[in-house]
């Protein structure tokens, strides 16, 4: 089982067996900053200094709202691979799970109240859920197979995972309390990562079935499976844009693993990022302006930033420990419902 484990996640390009030889310890660094005021005296009488203060720039609403958002990710800066979260700016770096085992790969729920991950802390890889905040911790597969790499439904009833049960890597479905757990595809090859459109009407994954890894697309029961990538470098895994318009992937077709942008048709392949080192694992914001992704430019696997387009690529983890799958929230309600009444 730790054979094929290893496999299927080499293929995904995710580093697994590599990151338990990396996992190293490493303190935070905090940043600080002072505010001066300016004082002003009259002319003719002496009066008590007065502070002046800049005009306040005006800040929009959805810049407000993309403050409320969180990025979760994987690191293993404890010596063990966690689930931590923090803001999209890359401050506030909260661990979330605290197990001997591995936990990894998390996937927020569409409210924003809880995520899904993988862990093998019952002896295999399963799927597991938990509120936001980590507490409440369950497993939701309890199957002897490789369960993992969990993904919400836009509607919040249902989560796509990979399992290994019937002795090969196949997409599966199951209700959020993991029962009715169920078989989408049914391939000789390997089907893995899973990614679900806005409307909830289909389910993007990638699949060695034609030779090499490629990205696919089924209906959300598992019907008109359709390849649209074709290509001889391996591409994987998928993620799709908030407006449904558009799916990011990993590709390898340049010479080492870049991030690519297409139409949800397959048509008008665009690569996003261009550095020597490997960048993968996409993850959408909520408004669909910027991705978050994986790379190792810097000498470890860090979470990084970009717009939507590839510009203003930016560290956001600066850890010697690995620090990869991030994962983006939706616009988190409950703060949002505070900053309506202040309006």
């Amino acid at each position: 089982m730790k054979q094929y484990l290893n496999n299927l996640i080499e293929d995904s390009y995710s580093l697994f067996t590599r990151m338990k030889s990396g996992v190293r310890k490493a303190g935070l660094v905090a940043l600080a900053g002072a505010i001066i005021g300016v004082g002003v005296y009259g002319c003719k009488k002496e009066e008590p200094q007065k502070e002046v203060t800049a005009p306040k720039k005006s800040v929009s609403l959805e810049d407000k709202l993309y403050k409320q958002t969180k990025i979760a990710f994987t690191s293993g800066r404890d010596e063990n691979s966690e689930i931590y979260v923090m803001n999209p700016d890359g401050s506030e770096q909260k661990r979330l799970t605290n197990n001997p085992a591995w936990d990894l790969a998390p996937s927020w729920s569409p409210d924003g109240k809880k995520m899904a991950f993988m862990s093998e802390r019952d002896g295999n890889l399963e799927i597991y859920v938990m509120n936001a905040d980590g507490s409440d911790q369950k497993n939701l597969t309890n199957n002897p197979a490789f369960d993992g790499f969990p993904s919400w439904s836009p509607d919040g009833k249902k989560i796509a995972f990979t399992s290994g049960r019937d002795e090969n890597s196949e997409i599966y479905v199951m209700n959020v309390d993991g029962s009715e757990q169920k078989r989408l595809t049914n391939n000789p090859a390997k089907d893995a990562p899973s990614s679900w459109s806005p409307d909830g009407k289909k389910i993007a994954f990638y699949s060695n079935r034609d030779g090499n890894l490629e990205i696919y697309v089924m209906n959300v029961d598992g019907s008109e499976q359709k390849n649209l990538t074709n290509n001889p470098a391996k591409d994987a895994p998928p993620s799709w844009s908030p407006d449904g318009k558009k799916i990011a992937f990993a590709s390898d077709r340049d010479g080492n693993h870049k991030i690519y942008v297409m139409n949800v048709d397959g048509s008008e392949q665009k690569r996003l990022t261009n550095n020597p080192a490997s960048d993968g694992i996409p993850s959408w914001s909520p408004d669909g302006k910027k991705i978050a992704f994986t790379s190792k430019r810097d000498g470890n696997k860090e979470i990084y930033v970009m717009n939507a387009d590839g510009t203003a690529q930016r560290r956001l983890t600066n850890n010697p420990a690995w620090d990869w799958t991030a994962s983006w929230s939706p616009f988190l309600p409950l703060e949002n419902k505070t900053m309506e009444k202040k309006k």
